[in-house]
């Protein structure tokens, strides 16, 4: 097998977790599980055993939808049980987007399970609608991997930039300005649209009847508005940043595509920002 296929395999290999290796590993305490979602109604009525939440919104946004702080993200690894050597499986309504931050941290060992959370529990896996309460761990962060994140300056620098391509992963409405759902929709100054030159990249059909995801040329296809193979700079945004994670996420560590950063901020932000630009069409 060529070099470059064989480290796009090991990649695959490293980043998601089976469930049945999961299954297995429930009961080590260097395991911890995350169920990323935008609220708790599904956790609380069943989550995979032993798995805490994340909730989108109360825990890793701000009051502008950017990230949170960095003492903010280190009491929510601290509660979590999460230490710089525990192995973090994420799950749920946004998993890539717990595994960006993660990365974003530095950490070395994380997962995203390899089948959605209905076909955990249609197969028979350990669940539980307790809340988790793990054992306190520390975590000191250091300085964030800037590769991996763009700020709304870097969006704004990168519009018509040689170099830059900004992706934008929403549906095609909220693209043309038709739908603008959920985060700042309703608030004053909130627009539709899309940043200027960013291209239209929708993310449907990464996942088979499991919700796992496809085989590589599978992958391919559906990136189909991207250069897969360029070195320019890809920023990928949609409304909250879970899109934008999962599109980060697919093309880094599943189709090895290097360059890749991801505007957290995304149009929750963005589309409130008086004086950002925004197309419509």
């Amino acid at each position: 097998m060529e070099p470059v296929k064989v480290a796009a395999v090991q990649a695959r290999r490293l980043s998601l977790a089976q469930p049945e290796w999961l299954a297995a590993h429930l009961d080590d305490p260097a395991v911890r599980v995350v169920e990323v979602d935008v609220s708790s109604r599904a956790y609380d009525e069943w989550h995979i055993d032993g798995a805490v939440l994340w909730n989108v919104y109360q825990d890793l946004k701000d009051a502008d939808y950017r990230l949170v702080d960095t003492a903010s993200v280190e009491r929510l690894l601290a509660r979590s049980g999460i230490s710089p050597h525990s192995t973090v499986v994420f799950y749920g309504y946004a998993p890539a987007m717990g595994f960006w931050l993660m990365k974003l941290c530095g950490h070395q060992d994380v997962r995203i399970l390899d089948c959605s959370r209905d076909a955990w529990q249609a197969e028979g896996r350990a669940v539980n609608s307790q809340a988790t309460e793990p054992a306190a761990a520390r975590y000191v962060l250091p300085e964030q991997d800037g590769r991996l994140r763009a700020d709304h300056t870097a969006v704004r620098n990168a519009i018509g930039a040689p170099g830059e391509t900004l992706v934008d992963v929403r549906t095609w409405d909220e693209y043309r300005g038709e739908r603008f759902w959920p985060s700042g929709g309703l608030e004053p100054g909130g627009r539709a649209g899309h940043v200027p030159s960013a291209v239209h990249q929708p993310i449907d059909g990464l996942y088979d009847e499991r919700g796992s995801f496809r085989p590589v040329t599978d992958l391919r296809a559906v990136f189909s508005a991207v250069d897969l193979e360029g070195g320019e700079e890809l920023i990928s945004y949609c409304t909250i940043g879970g899109r934008a994670c999962t599109a980060w996420f697919v093309l880094t560590y599943l189709l090895g595509r290097d360059h890749v950063r991801v505007y957290d901020g995304s149009w929750a932000e963005w589309g409130r920002m008086a004086g950002a630009p925004v197309e419509q069409s």
